[in-house]
């Protein structure tokens, strides 16, 4: 019987033991979120390290969205929420997206699931004032076509008020960052003749649905509209 060999222990950098114990402070409490840490001189003294372990430890929490580094300032502990949550992983995704263009059509398919549940959610949870939201929206989306810039988001604006009747405060920001995410391979498509009135048409159809409270309804609508405005955008892409 073959002995396996022991895994090699991995030394530690100087920062990555700063890192570690300045994560316990905040997840601890000591330092709570909107708090600055403190100076770069402090920690130096508190850890025993020298300057570039301190800058490299609050450069790598600020990559990951734990810390705010303003110029001159301390560093200030973020306060976490969906929207920052989903931005971080933004970043991984877009990176994604550009070295496997074919990922986007999984991005689609799971857009497709996510946005027919919250169109389903909002026709059984719409008030009434946020019915007469959702069609001022519309309006505003009909206004825009005027400049097609303000015409792309007002249409990401419209499906994160669907997500946003959900009630669930994580789909707004779901679906406004998928949106995002495949922003860069369909946004010129969208400005192509014809494919303003095709979003403006079926978004009347899904605030319909959602009106009527028919969450059958309001979830076809949604698939029908991402289905259909994803084959168009092919077509027109291929004039």
């Amino acid at each position: 019987m073959t002995q396996a060999m022991p895994e090699t222990i991995q030394r530690r950098k100087l920062y990555q033991e700063v890192l570690e114990r300045l994560m316990e402070r905040i997840h601890s409490g000591e330092l709570p979120p909107g708090s600055q840490l403190p100076s770069e001189r402090e920690l130096m003294e508190q850890y025993g390290v020298g300057r570039p372990a301190v800058r490299e430890a609050l450069q790598a929490m600020e990559r990951s969205g734990f810390v705010e580094i303003a110029h001159g300032e301390r560093a200030r502990v973020v306060d976490p929420t969906a929207d920052r949550l989903i931005a971080q992983i933004a970043i991984g995704a877009q990176h994604l997206l550009r070295t496997k263009p074919a990922m986007l059509g999984h991005l689609k398919e799971a857009r497709v699931l996510l946005e027919t549940s919250t169109a389903r959610m909002a026709a059984e949870r719409a008030t009434e004032e946020q019915i007469a939201r959702l069609r001022l929206s519309i309006a505003q989306h009909r206004a825009s076509m005027v400049n097609l810039e303000e015409f792309i988001e007002r249409d990401m604006a419209f499906h994160r008020e669907i997500a946003d009747i959900s009630g669930n405060p994580l789909f707004p920001s779901i679906v406004e960052s998928m949106f995002k995410w495949a922003g860069e391979f369909y946004f010129t498509l969208v400005r192509a003749p014809g494919a303003e009135e095709l979003t403006l048409a079926e978004h009347q159809r899904i605030v319909d649905a959602i009106a009527a409270h028919d969450g059958d309804a309001a979830a076809e609508a949604m698939r029908s509209h991402l289905m259909r405005a994803n084959a168009l955008y092919r077509e027109l892409g291929q004039q």
